[in-house]
C-alpha cells in the first residue's frame, strides 16, 4: 500500500511542478505524507460537493485540476467556503493535490484529452514548450479529423464528446464551412487566438472566449471558433490522469483504486433560450 508521499511522487513524475506557470499554485495542499493511500478521487474543482463525494466514497486523496487557493490566504477558518473544504478534508483524513498548468503542458495532458474527446488525432502542440527537445509538450494541441465536417456538424461532435453543461457549445463562423484541421486548448484559451490563426487551422476549440478577442478573431476568414464551458473542456483529462496513476501503481505493485468524479461543477446551472436567427 503506498503512502501519500509515494502517490505524490508519481503525480509529480507525470506532471512535474516545474512545468507550471509562475503564477500557479500546484502540488500538495493538505495531507499527511506518511498516511496510506488506497483510494484516489479525480475532479476538476475542489468544491464542497466534490469533497463530500470523497468522504462518502472513503477516498484518501483528492486530485483536482484547479487550485483551492490560487492567490494564497492567511486563514483556513471554516467561516468561508474554501475554509470549510479544508476542515472537511482534514477531519476526514483526506489529502488534496493539485495539477493545473503543469498538467496543461504535459504530454499527454489536458488538451490531449480534449482533442481525443472531440475526435481529433493530435499532430503536435499549439504553442510548443521551448524546453522540450521532442517538441511534444506545450500549450494547446493541433489535431486533424478523420474526415472533414461542416462547422455545424463539428460543433455537434464537440457537444456530444464533452459532458453536458447549461451553456452548451457556441460557434463563430460560417456554419457550412468545412473543418478538418483543428486547434484545441482546455480551459481559458483566448490568449492563444493569434497562435491558432497563425497555425492555419480551420477551427479552434476552447473555453471562456471574451467578447472583444472573439470579435476581432471572427473578423478573419479562419479559424472558426467553438466555445464550450471551461469545466467541460478540462473534465476529459481526469480519466487520462486516473489511468496514468493506475498504470504507475500497477508497475509498483500497489493496490490503488481510482475514481473520476462526474459531478458537474460548472458554475452555470441553467439558461433561458431566446428567439435568434443568425
Amino acid at each position: 500500500m503506498p503512502n501519500l508521499s509515494d502517490a505524490v511522487a508519481v503525480l509529480d513524475e507525470l506532471y512535474p511542478p516545474q512545468w507550471a506557470e509562475s503564477w500557479d499554485a500546484v502540488g500538495l495542499v493538505c495531507g499527511d505524507p506518511a498516511a496510506e493511500v488506497r483510494r484516489v478521487l479525480f475532479a476538476v474543482d475542489p468544491t464542497q460537493a466534490v469533497v463530500d463525494e470523497a468522504v462518502a466514497w472513503g477516498a484518501d486523496l483528492v486530485v483536482t485540476h484547479h487550485p483551492l487557493y490560487l492567490r494564497g490566504t492567511t486563514s483556513v477558518a471554516a467561516t468561508t467556503a474554501k475554509g470549510r473544504v479544508v476542515h472537511t478534508l482534514v477531519r476526514a483524513g483526506i489529502a488534496l493535490h493539485v495539477a493545473h498548468t503543469n498538467a496543461d503542458h504535459a504530454d499527454p495532458g489536458v488538451s490531449d484529452a480534449l482533442a481525443e474527446a472531440v475526435g481529433l488525432k493530435v499532430t503536435g502542440p499549439l504553442v510548443a514548450d521551448p524546453t522540450d527537445p521532442a517538441g511534444r509538450r506545450g500549450s494547446g494541441r493541433i489535431g486533424v479529423l478523420d474526415e472533414p465536417l461542416t462547422l455545424t456538424a463539428f460543433a455537434a461532435r464537440v457537444a456530444a464528446g464533452l459532458p453536458a453543461t447549461a451553456a452548451g457549445v457556441r460557434i463563430a463562423g460560417d456554419p457550412a464551412a468545412l473543418v478538418s484541421r483543428v486547434a484545441v486548448c482546455g480551459g481559458s484559451g483566448d490568449s492563444f487566438l493569434a497562435a491558432a490563426r497563425d497555425a492555419g487551422v480551420d477551427a479552434y476549440v476552447t473555453a471562456d472566449l471574451r467578447h472583444h478577442p472573439a470579435s476581432e478573431a471572427s473578423g478573419a476568414a479562419t479559424p472558426a471558433l467553438v466555445d464550450a464551458a471551461h469545466w467541460a473542456t478540462e473534465w476529459p483529462w481526469l480519466d487520462l490522469a486516473a489511468r496514468a496513476l493506475t498504470e504507475a501503481a500497477g508497475t509498483r505493485g500497489w493496490q490503488l483504486e481510482t475514481r473520476v468524479s462526474t459531478l458537474v461543477t460548472d458554475p452555470w446551472t441553467g439558461h433561458a433560450p431566446m428567439p435568434y436567427t443568425a
